[in-house]
């Protein structure tokens, strides 16, 4: 399978170290937004052809399929041209910024009838995975999700600490993992939302601390605390307080709540939750199926992120 790389930034090199783990899959385009990184990022992979114009990446001999990791502002309205073309796409979190911009490439999907999956990482993570077989067996119901994220991000920079050509957001990115994830391990949509933020940052326009509040149906209830001013350690921190015991997700692993580790080597076929979200999205391609975490299936994710956006009057 012939895959179109977009973006050659952080999340690139992310996917592109995911791929190299899958059998018969090929990298043969990339397109980037800065042609000397995105030329030195074809050099150093290996990738035959680069460019710095979407459609002529597509347009490369045998590409199924394209991988979307650029600046979100533009995440929809590149989905919905790589579907318009006839490619599957994987476009990572969020799709949108904005509801009517999500129910477009939900659209768009409808229309065309490709594979269109979502980067909600999340719900692949060998963590949330043992969580959520457990929840689905029965052996373990949700009472409160306590979740914290937490960046130094004061200055527009990425991952790799460069300047960013767009500025990031506490509550279409970083609140989505967390919002998509509650719904998905509770297995309902919430029924009540509220939310809080800080001062707005005098040059990034965006609130740099957040706080969320989430309740479904059922009861179970999510606080989410989300900062990009925490001068600590960074990153996401689930905590998973259920009826039979208390869980601590970071990342791929997993400990219980008095910090005994849980071994989740055995959940999937790999430990990194990149790997898995990408592998999904290849076996849906050939098997001619919807994926988890397809556009469809996060759509009710955005819809929240909408509801907690109108809590905040912006």
């Amino acid at each position: 399978m012939k895959i179109c790389m977009v973006g050659e930034g952080a999340f690139a090199n992310k996917h592109l170290d995911a791929l190299a783990n899958i059998e018969d899959v090929e990298v043969a385009a990339i397109v980037g937004g800065v042609a000397d990184a995105t030329e030195k990022v074809a050099q150093e992979r290996g990738i035959g052809f680069w460019t710095t114009d979407l459609e002529e990446g597509l347009a490369r001999d045998g590409v199924e399929a394209a991988i979307l990791t650029t600046p979100t502002p533009i995440h929809a309205s590149q989905a919905q041209q790589v579907m318009r073309l006839g490619k599957h796409v994987l476009v990572e979190i969020p799709m949108a910024d904005s509801l009517a911009d999500a129910e477009a490439v939900v659209a768009a999907q409808k229309e065309t009838g490709v594979v269109a999956m979502v980067g909600h990482t999340r719900r692949f993570n060998p963590s949330h995975q043992w969580v959520n077989k457990r929840l689905r067996a029965g052996e373990l119901h949700i009472q409160q999700m306590d979740v914290q994220t937490y960046f130094f991000r004061r200055k527009n920079l990425n991952a790799l600490g460069q300047p960013r050509s767009w500025t990031d957001h506490l509550l279409w990115h970083h609140a989505c993992h967390t919002v998509d994830l509650f719904q998905y391990q509770a297995g309902e949509v919430v029924s009540e939302v509220f939310a809080l933020q800080g001062p707005k940052h005098p040059e990034l326009g965006i609130a740099m601390d957040m706080s969320i509040g989430m309740k479904t149906p059922s009861g179970a209830i999510c606080t989410l605390s989300l900062s990009f001013n925490n001068d600590g350690p960074l990153g996401t921190f689930f905590r998973y307080i259920c009826d039979n015991g208390t869980y601590i997700a970071r990342y791929d692993d997993l400990v219980d709540g008095r910090e005994n580790p849980i071994d989740v080597s055995a959940v999937d076929v790999s430990m990194n939750g990149i790997e898995l979200c990408d592998r999904e999205f290849v076996a849906a391609i050939r098997e001619g199926r919807e994926p988890n975490a397809s556009v469809a299936q996060c759509l009710p994710a955005m819809q929240t992120l909408d509801r907690i956006e109108k809590c905040l009057g912006e």
